[in-house]
C-alpha cells in the first residue's frame, strides 16, 4: 500500500476541526455537566445551603455550655431552636449569631463589656480596631491557597466575625466553593474588576458583593474578566498624567475595600497564583499576609523565587507611594503529612529560618478535606457522620488550630488581650 499523497494529507488536515471549536465544545460540555451536578447536589434551588448545628455545636461556637443554651430555650429567652425528634435542638448559623447579639446585650445591661465582647467579636473602630485585610498568596499552584482561604473565611464567620471573601483568581475556585459557576451565574462587572476598572463603567463594590449561605459571610466572586486588569493597567500607567493617583493600580483594591469597610471585620483575599497587577494591588491593600507553603523541596525553591520577586516589586510600589504596613506576615505549611520524614525535615528547616513567622499549626493533608471538596464543600459544612470519626476529628483539629492561630493574630492586631 503506497504512502498518501501530499494533496491527500492537505485535504485531511483541512477537514479537521479548528482547535478553538473543539475546545469551545469541550468547555460547553463540561459546564453543562457541572450545572447538572449542582442541580443534583443542591436541589431543589440549585443553591448551596448550610446545615443546622446541634445544641452542643452551637454552644461551643458561642462559648457557653450546652446546659446554658438549654436553660435559655426552656425559658423562651433569645432566639429559639428548631426542636427535632427526641427533643434534639438545632440552630442555624443565623440563630447562633442572633444568640450572640442577645447574650452581648444581656452582658452590657449588667455592665460587663468584656463579657459582651467575648460573645460578639465585631471590631470597634472607636477603639482603633481597623479592618483586617488578609491576603492568602503563593504563585505556585497546588499549595492549598484556595482551600486555606475558604476555610479561614468560614472559620471567622462561624466564630462571630463579619467577613468578606474576595476571589481575585480568574480561575474562580473560591467562587465555586461557595456554589457559583462563573460562566452561568456571573455577567460583566460582577467581579472586583467592576469596581477597580479605569473607565466610566466602574461601579461601587457594594453593588458587586453577594451574600452567601453562611450568615455573616459575603463574597466578591471571580471569573475570567479579572484577567482584564492585567491587560488594561499597563495602558493606564502609560497614559497617566503627573499627580493622577487614580491611575495608580496599587491603590484601587484598597479604595474599593475602604468603601465597604464599615460592614466588615475581616476581608480574606484569595490571590491568583501569579505576581501580576492584581496580586500586587491586593498586597498593597492588605494589613496582613499568609503565604502557603507545601513542604516539598521544589515548592520551597519556588517560594524563594516568589519572595525575591515580591520584594523587588513591592519596593517599586513603595517608592511610588504605596503603603506596605503589615500587622503580620506568616507562612502556613499546607498539605503536611506528619509521618513523611523529608516533609518534617523541610518544616524544621523553615522554622529555623523564619522562626515565629511560620504558623505553629500546619494544615494537614487529609482525605476528609479532599472528600468534602468532591461536592464543593468544606469540612465546616459537612457533618461528622459523613466520615470515619478519627479521620474527621484529626482534620477538624488541624483546621481549627490553624484558623484559631490566625484569628488570635487578628485580635492581637486590634489590641485585644483575649
Amino acid at each position: 500500500m503506497g504512502q498518501p499523497s501530499i494533496n491527500a494529507i492537505v485535504e485531511e488536515t483541512m477537514s479537521l476541526r479548528p482547535a478553538d471549536e473543539t475546545i469551545a465544545e469541550d468547555a460547553q460540555a463540561l459546564s453543562a455537566q457541572l450545572q447538572a451536578m449542582r442541580d443534583r447536589l443542591f436541589a431543589p434551588t440549585s443553591q448551596k445551603t448550610l446545615r443546622s448545628f446541634t445544641s452542643g455545636e452551637a454552644a461551643r461556637l458561642i462559648g457557653v455550655s450546652d446546659g446554658y443554651l438549654r436553660q435559655l430555650s426552656l425559658a423562651g429567652e433569645g432566639p429559639q431552636p428548631v426542636v427535632g425528634s427526641g427533643g434534639r435542638r438545632f440552630y442555624s448559623l443565623k440563630d447562633i449569631n442572633a444568640l450572640r447579639h442577645y447574650l452581648a446585650d444581656q452582658a452590657r445591661a449588667k455592665g460587663n463589656e468584656a463579657k459582651a465582647r467575648s460573645y460578639l467579636k465585631w471590631r470597634d473602630p472607636a477603639r482603633g480596631e481597623h479592618l483586617q485585610v488578609i491576603s492568602v498568596t503563593n504563585f505556585k499552584g497546588g499549595s492549598g491557597k484556595t482551600t486555606s482561604s475558604v476555610h479561614l473565611a468560614q472559620h471567622l464567620a462561624l466564630s462571630g466575625h463579619r467577613v468578606l471573601a474576595v476571589d481575585l483568581d480568574p480561575q474562580a475556585s473560591l467562587s465555586a466553593m461557595f456554589g457559583y459557576q462563573p460562566e452561568l451565574d456571573l455577567v460583566g462587572n460582577d467581579t472586583i474588576f467592576g469596581a477597580i476598572r479605569y473607565d466610566g463603567e466602574a461601579r461601587p463594590l457594594s453593588e458587586i458583593i453577594r451574600p452567601t449561605y453562611f450568615d455573616g459571610l459575603d463574597l466578591v466572586p471571580g471569573n475570567l474578566e479579572l484577567q482584564e486588569f492585567e491587560h488594561v493597567t499597563p495602558r493606564a500607567l502609560a497614559d497617566r498624567r503627573p499627580g493622577d493617583t487614580q491611575a495608580l493600580f496599587f491603590t484601587r483594591v484598597q479604595a474599593a475595600l475602604a468603601s465597604v469597610a464599615d460592614n466588615y471585620d475581616v476581608v480574606v483575599i484569595d490571590c491568583p497564583p501569579q505576581l501580576g497587577y492584581l496580586t500586587l494591588s491586593a498586597l498593597c491593600a492588605s494589613t496582613s499576609v499568609v503565604v502557603t507553603v507545601h513542604p516539598q523541596m521544589l515548592d520551597v525553591a519556588s517560594m524563594s523565587q516568589f519572595l525575591f520577586m515580591t520584594s523587588d516589586l513591592l519596593s517599586v510600589v513603595r517608592e511610588a507611594g504605596g503603603q506596605l504596613n503589615f500587622d503580620f506576615l506568616r507562612y502556613l505549611v499546607t498539605r503536611f503529612e506528619p509521618h513523611d520524614g523529608p516533609q518534617t525535615q523541610i518544616v524544621g528547616f523553615l522554622r529555623s529560618l523564619f522562626g515565629e513567622r511560620v504558623l505553629t499549626a500546619p494544615m494537614l493533608k487529609s482525605t476528609a478535606v479532599s472528600d468534602a471538596g468532591l461536592t464543593k464543600q468544606t469540612l465546616y459544612e459537612v457533618g461528622r457522620e459523613n466520615f470515619s470519626r478519627g479521620t474527621y476529628d484529626r482534620a477538624m483539629e488541624a483546621l481549627d488550630a490553624v484558623n484559631s492561630e490566625i484569628e488570635a493574630l487578628v485580635h492581637t492586631a486590634w489590641g485585644r488581650t483575649t
